[in-house]
């Protein structure tokens, strides 16, 4: 039996390893944490529980196709997937179903129903043209891209709009600048700014409108625990709190693991840590490293956790709150890279759903702004300022009392990102999708320069996310099974 190491329990990594188990693959996994997940996490303060890290959960077939029938989650569709709150007083309800989204639109802000439905019929179409190459196969196999169906594809590809910005995208299809700024929030699902990366991200809006987004009834956390007990099932080893100190070559095409000093052979070695973490301190020097272009890293971010004392009726389960001039904050962002005076605030508040993640008569409150990766920032005045600012926006535009409502806090920030989970300088997403080329630069989920090497997780292609996050690993547990067979 070939044994696999697989370098951190992510959402990728415990993914890869449940396919290669099954597989036949007798697999270990090294994770540096005390538990499953990576990003995907969850903290207790007293009563009060918090989700930890990805808080939205779309495409569930994809978690579902990995799971055994008794080790699935329950989740529930939402009908309301996220409230928009606006400097000017608006709230929207941005609803699942499309119709009555775009009702919603036109009720609020005069928006024809046409103008909504066209749009996301649109972003339909881009996804159906777009995932079977971008998202469900990859970019570095001709055996994939040159399939008849795939090629197809590719004759469409003219239509996905690549070669204008999420925003000029956006501007042309709503006269209103609400809506626009409502679907340019989308290009932050990968750590992007909307008005450089390409207007492809348009079928982000397909996910939560036209195929709809979901809760699990336990939390997001629920997602890392069935991957774990499915893993372990199928005979998965996991070593937790146990960072590896180095991959390097050995015989042929084994991968020698150091782990505490000692050294492991391994026939394969799947990398589900921040790539550029993994040539920067794992991979032997010397070894097969890789030239890196100066790639653009995504957006990270600023968050506090907030056990509150009462209960508040205005907020839903994900709930946004607009900054005035968007174009000003994404600037601050990635060119001044510190963060807007005035901050866009999600509020994700999981205990709307569960209603045991809080003591009766309370709510917990994950509070996150987009932040710069740290280059040396002073980081303790930006939390400082930035929190002050956020009690500040969300007092006026809720019209009610926060700060002395607050009976325990933490916070993380990119430094605290970068520790947990080796990210570097804590950007989310690794790179950014910023360039109309993105999607192409992505690191490969293999270079056939690196026998036995592969790459999963939100870091490399097909980027970011729960469900991209799953897609890699599928990805590369097909590239092992063929090249396993002889056929790629």
């Amino acid at each position: 039996m070939k044994k696999v190491a697989v370098i951190g329990a992510g959402v990728g990594g415990l993914a890869v390893a449940i396919r290669l188990a099954r597989m036949g693959y007798a697999v270990s996994v090294y994770e540096q944490a005390s538990h499953a997940g990576g990003k995907l996490n969850e903290s207790r303060m007293g009563a009060y529980r918090f989700d930890r890290g990805p808080s939205l959960f779309t495409m569930p077939e994809l978690l579902d196709e990995l799971l055994d029938p008794e080790l699935r989650i329950a989740y529930r569709k939402l009908e309301l997937v996220t409230r928009y709150f606006y400097e000017d007083g608006t709230r929207l309800n941005a609803y699942a179903d499309q119709q009555r989204f775009a009702r919603e639109l036109k009720a609020k802000l005069g928006v024809p129903v046409q103008a909504v439905t066209r749009y996301l019929q649109k972003a339909a179409q881009l996804y159906r043209i777009t995932a079977p190459i971008f998202i469900f196969n990859s970019l570095h196999r001709l055996s994939g891209l040159l399939s008849w169906s795939n090629l197809r594809r590719a004759m469409q590809l003219p239509q996905i709009q690549a070669f204008t910005t999420l925003h000029r995208k956006n501007q042309a299809a709503f006269n209103d600048p609400r809506l626009v700024q409502l679907f340019d929030r989308f290009a932050t699902y990968n750590g992007s700014n909307p008005y450089q990366a390409p207007a492809t991200l348009q079928v982000i809006a397909h996910l939560e409108h036209n195929q709809g987004a979901y809760f699990p009834d336990r939390g997001m956390y629920a997602i890392a625990e069935a991957l774990q007990q499915q893993a372990e099932k199928l005979g998965v080893k996991f070593h937790f709190n146990t960072p590896v100190q180095r991959v390097a070559p050995g015989d042929r095409a084994t991968k020698i693991v150091q782990v505490g000093g000692q050294q492991i052979a391994y026939d394969l070695v799947v990398s589900d840590v921040d790539v550029r973490y993994f040539y920067d301190s794992l991979l032997q020097d010397g070894a097969h490293r890789k030239p890196r272009r100066k790639e653009e890293p995504s957006s990270s971010a600023l968050i506090f956790y907030w056990g509150m004392d009462g209960v508040y009726d205005q907020l839903d389960l994900h709930n946004l709150f607009f900054s005035a001039d968007y174009e000003a904050e994404f600037d601050c962002l990635f060119r001044q890279k510190t963060i807007s005076n005035d901050p866009t605030v999600y509020v994700y508040v999981s205990n709307k759903m569960t209603g045991s993640d809080a003591p009766p008569g309370a709510e917990n409150w994950f509070v996150m702004v987009n932040a710069p990766v740290d280059e040396g920032q002073d980081w303790e005045r930006l939390k400082l300022q930035t929190r002050a600012r956020i009690v500040e926006k969300l007092e006026r535009m809720l019209n009610c009392e926060i700060e002395s409502r607050i009976v325990c806090e933490e916070l993380l920030d990119p430094q605290g990102i970068e520790q947990l989970s080796s990210s570097v300088g804590g950007a989310i997403y690794g790179t950014s999708s910023n360039s109309l080329w993105s999607a192409f630069r992505r690191h490969p989920n293999h270079r056939k320069t690196m026998p036995g090497l592969y790459f999963v997780g939100g870091s490399v292609h097909p980027g970011g996310g729960i469900p991209l996050c799953l897609s890699s690993a599928k990805i590369v547990a097909d590239w092992i099974g063929e090249k396993e067979e002889g056929h790629d």
